[in-house]
């Protein structure tokens, strides 16, 4: 790939990864509740889910989207209940996540693996990123060159501009943090979070199949 051709790619992904989404939504909240460390667990299980979806995309997975209506419903319907779920968890919290300052070591309550997964369950329930996959890739792939190596190097840069965003998300997240240190603001954040999980959730519901 040509040096103009990466730096192009580089930007989409830049572009794509910052904009909010689903992601960056849990990645900001598991910050402000159990501390920046903790959240790498869900960035990691939501860097694996862009994994799996690219190889899904790769596999042919998006084109069946395209081609098959139902499969594409039951893939948005389990991504739109999980976000409208999460966004209820959080709506309906009654603990201040700001009570404390924000926290720098793992805390009880919510394990790793529990993070983790929830990053996964969230890439993995996500059709737009599969969609996104089989639309991008296929303008950066040489069908001439063997397709597993381009395939890790395309992934790889796309994940690690993930992980960029979640990150400086969840910078922003801490300098903000101490102006949430009251009760009332602590639960209008909890609010906005959950209303704004449930609308994503409800977004995926108005997403039309492209067949």
């Amino acid at each position: 790939m040509t040096t103009s051709a990466w730096l192009l790619f580089i930007t989409i992904s830049l572009v794509t990864a910052l904009s909010p989404g689903p992601g960056i939504l849990l990645a900001v909240s598991n910050a402000v509740a159990w501390g920046p460390r903790k959240t790498l667990w869900s960035s990691g299980g939501n860097v694996l889910g862009v994994f799996s979806v690219s190889a899904a995309a790769m596999a042919g997975l998006g084109t069946l989207l395209h081609t098959s209506a139902w499969l594409f419903a039951v893939l948005k319907a389990v991504g739109a209940v999980y976000l409208v779920y999460l966004g209820w968890r959080q709506w309906t919290s009654k603990t201040s996540m700001f009570d404390a300052p924000l926290p720098e070591q793992s805390q009880p309550g919510k394990t790793n693996a529990a993070l983790f997964r929830q990053g996964l369950l969230v890439a993995l329930t996500n059709p737009k990123s599969i969609l996104f996959f089989t639309a991008l890739f296929p303008q950066f792939i040489h069908p001439e060159a063997p397709v597993l190596p381009q395939f890790m190097a395309l992934t790889s840069a796309f994940a690690a501009c993930v992980l960029v965003s979640h990150m400086a998300y969840v910078l922003l997240a801490r300098h903000t943090h101490r102006w949430f240190g009251t009760p009332r603001r602590a639960r209008v954040f909890n609010r906005i979070c959950g209303g704004a999980f449930g609308l994503l959730g409800l977004s995926l519901l108005r997403l039309k199949s492209p067949s």
